[in-house]
């Protein structure tokens, strides 16, 4: 037991639950938050530093903290690919998301699902999109948990009271203040962040002779190993690697948790203003990600690689700062966590639920959606839970492969969709059924070990990408077939007007 860490790792986490509970009384309304645009969107008011924070809360997860260094100590250099991804994902988000938020904030769209709905009109594409967004969403929550528990088993906490305890507190401010606590958490946990990281790039490498001997003491301790590995790429995996940082570039902006934070800001100005900002955090990530080598070069030895970096600061760090750390690390679990199960509720509520029961006759009102979304939320929350206590951890981690391929299967419908309507709603539905059959089938060839998939003729690739591939094809061809056949296209409600500009 690390008492001086238990101790101010036990303040932080106290403080930013007193702070999860205040946000059910920050910007709110006086009607109260009686509806999924004040609960699960936060009345769309965040301004551009607001949505910067809740932005890179939520993109920049627990996990992220823990695995990508945790992937250089165990991999070497392959797993820099978050980085790429990240440079590629920003100006991908500055084209898109402006003009999706456009056309969601003038229809009063909740979730991307909605504006698929809207767009083409068509129920099974629209169900197919939301279940595949829950389904995508589902083990990210859980790994949270995974990097949540790695923090608590460094402290020497046993057992899983702790884990459950952290997430009934989550559970509770979240159903009472909706998408205002992770804003205001996020805030705290992005300063404990960024001073955790400057702290352990400057000191640690002072500590431990420099980056050069770090960097030569990991590359040669991966060369040593049984399964050699480098700190430089080998030409094969230059295939692997640019086409999983593309796929994962893909998938970033469509998870739910994305939707969420983005159409939360308060206008479109705000969401281009932080596609600017945002490569703040990727600087930050690789820096986090040199954690893995400075593990290596302090002599860390573990048979799980995601205990490497509680480890180091265990062994280089005083006691309370090491809880400083160990804290901010799990903060950056509650922030995601609660933004993927708010995402996870919008889309049940209005795109499962909601499609399958409102007629011309009856809808739910307001009220009963954001008192089915809390609830759902609930569930959500303890089903992640449940998921993380009772099956071992790389279950989570494989659904998790097999989420970000699921999840980038919606580009064609979502992205190519704000800027066009020419694919045929049947077509893009056949797309996205085979994209997701094809890139569920590439994973679990591979025993669901990995998403790099060996590609005949070309080499191992991130199935993401060519399931996407598959998908576009799909989707074009009969597109063309029901157009010379002259099938009914269905009917775009949305305003023409909202495109623009």
């Amino acid at each position: 037991m690390h008492t001086s860490a238990l101790i101010v790792f036990c303040i932080f986490f106290a403080f930013v639950t007193m702070a999860g509970f205040w946000a059910a009384r920050w910007r709110r309304p006086a009607a109260g938050m009686h509806s999924l645009d004040e609960w699960g969107l936060a009345g769309r008011s965040f301004g551009t530093w607001i949505t910067w924070f809740l932005l890179g809360g939520d993109l920049y997860t627990a996990y992220t903290v823990i695995a990508v260094p945790a992937a250089l100590y165990g991999t070497g250099a392959n797993a820099f690919f978050a980085l790429p991804y990240a440079v590629l994902a920003y100006p991908y988000m500055f084209m898109v998301l402006p003009r999706l938020w456009n056309i969601c904030h003038r229809h009063n769209f909740i979730t991307f699902a909605d504006f698929v709905r809207g767009r083409y009109n068509f129920r099974p594409l629209t169900l197919l999109i939301a279940i595949t967004g829950i389904m995508a969403v589902m083990p990210y929550i859980a790994l949270q948990l995974v990097g949540m528990r790695v923090v608590i088993a460094a402290l020497g906490l046993s057992g899983e009271w702790p884990l459950a305890a952290a997430f009934i507190i989550l559970a509770a401010y979240t159903y009472s203040s909706g998408l205002r606590a992770p804003a205001i958490i996020a805030i705290v946990k992005d300063t404990m962040l960024y001073i955790m990281v400057l702290v352990a790039i400057i000191w640690l490498p002072i500590k431990l002779g420099g980056y050069h001997h770090i960097f030569a003491v990991a590359d040669a301790a991966m060369k040593a190993r049984a399964t050699p590995t480098s700190i430089m790429l080998a030409p094969k995996q230059f295939l692997g690697y640019s086409t999983l940082a593309i796929g994962s570039a893909i998938a970033l902006m469509l998870y739910p948790h994305t939707a969420t934070a983005v159409l939360s800001a308060k206008s479109a100005a705000a969401i281009r203003r932080n596609a600017a900002m945002l490569p703040a955090y990727s600087f930050l990530l690789g820096l986090i990600a040199l954690l893995g080598y400075i593990a290596i070069a302090a002599d860390i030895h573990t048979k799980d690689p995601q205990a490497s970096v509680p480890a180091l600061f265990l062994k280089l760090f005083p006691e309370w700062f090491t809880g400083f750390c160990l804290a901010a690390i799990a903060i950056g679990a509650l922030v995601p966590a609660a933004i993927m199960s708010i995402a996870a509720s919008n889309l049940f509520t209005r795109n499962i639920w909601g499609e399958l029961t409102n007629s011309a006759t009856k809808s739910m009102s307001p009220h009963e959606e954001s008192n089915m979304a809390k609830i759902v939320s609930l569930v959500v929350k303890f089903g992640a839970l449940l998921f993380v206590l009772r099956l071992p951890a790389t279950y989570a981690i494989e659904m998790q492969l097999l989420g970000g391929i699921w999840i980038g299967q919606i580009f064609p419908a979502v992205v190519i969709g704000v800027f066009s309507r020419w694919f045929h709603p049947w077509a893009l539905f056949c797309g996205l059924v085979t994209g997701l059959g094809s890139g569920t089938w590439m994973v679990y060839s591979l025993g669901l070990k990995s998403s790099v998939y060996p590609v005949p003729y070309l080499g191992g690739m991130y199935a993401a990408v060519p399931a996407l591939v598959l998908n576009l094809a799909v989707s074009a061809v009969l597109t063309l077939i029901l157009r010379a056949v002259k099938a009914t296209p269905g009917t775009d409600t949305t305003d023409p007007a909202a495109y623009i500009g």
